[in-house]
């Protein structure tokens, strides 16, 4: 069964969003037959990476509030996030374009290591406030995951990746996605948002159920058989 996500990489909800299926997953009994493929989408394409500028700054220019009201509400995400073991350190978080860290994310799925990857970004810039458009940051966070080192520093001092991103922007606007996080079940049910984890168990068990293949009884095709319980034989 295929799961798509479209996330950002700046987006509490995905990363909470995240935690939340993960759960679900847990406790889906045919998680080993689940493919998860990450989706590139980025909220502020323009965004100019500023490590000079706060994040409760930024939302306080954006939402037109005061900093003080940005970092009131950043509060309350950060306590939001606690209620599925995440650790949001909004007073370290650098404002950052997440263009090359979605390039990097496909990089990994080539190797097989796109969640571990979306995984180690998030905490990155979540929970330890690092740079994630920092050429330096990315490289360190490839190695720790165990991406060839040649091959992040092709993609680094190139485009390499770029049209991938681009084509799941593109997907998205296709199948009208507005928000993220947003998941797409084999193709057929969407999901928006960061959902309780107990939808996501739901939808994964009506799909796995619809896809199980149900042989179909003949009329008039009930032949001589053994019963369950030995009778008959």
């Amino acid at each position: 069964m295929k799961v798509e996500i479209w996330s950002d990489i700046m987006c509490p909800f995905c990363y909470i969003g995240k935690r939340r299926f993960e759960e679900a997953l847990a406790h889906f009994p045919q998680a080993d037959q689940v493919q998860v493929q990450w989706r590139s989408f980025e909220l502020d394409p323009n965004m100019q990476t500023n490590p000079n500028q706060t994040i409760h700054e930024l939302l306080a220019e954006r939402k037109g509030m005061s900093v003080e009201q940005g970092r009131q509400m950043n509060t309350q995400m950060a306590q939001h996030a606690t209620t599925v073991g995440l650790e949001f350190n909004f007073d370290k978080t650098i404002p950052a374009n997440t263009f090359n860290a979605h390039r990097l994310i496909h990089l990994a799925a080539a190797h097989d290591r796109q969640d571990a990857m979306k995984e180690r970004i998030f905490r990155a810039y979540f929970t330890e406030g690092q740079n994630i458009d920092d050429p330096a940051t990315l490289r360190a966070l490839a190695a720790e995951i165990g991406l060839p080192a040649a091959e992040v520093e092709q993609l680094l001092a190139s485009d390499a990746y770029a049209q991938e991103v681009r084509h799941d922007e593109y997907q998205a606007r296709q199948i009208g996605v507005r928000g993220v996080p947003y998941f797409v079940f084999a193709d057929k049910y969407a999901v928006s948002g960061a959902q309780p984890s107990e939808l996501f168990q739901e939808v994964l068990e009506k799909v796995w159920e619809e896809a199980r293949p149900t042989p179909v009884q003949l009329a008039g095709a009930d032949g001589a058989a053994c019963g369950l319980d030995g009778s008959n034989c």
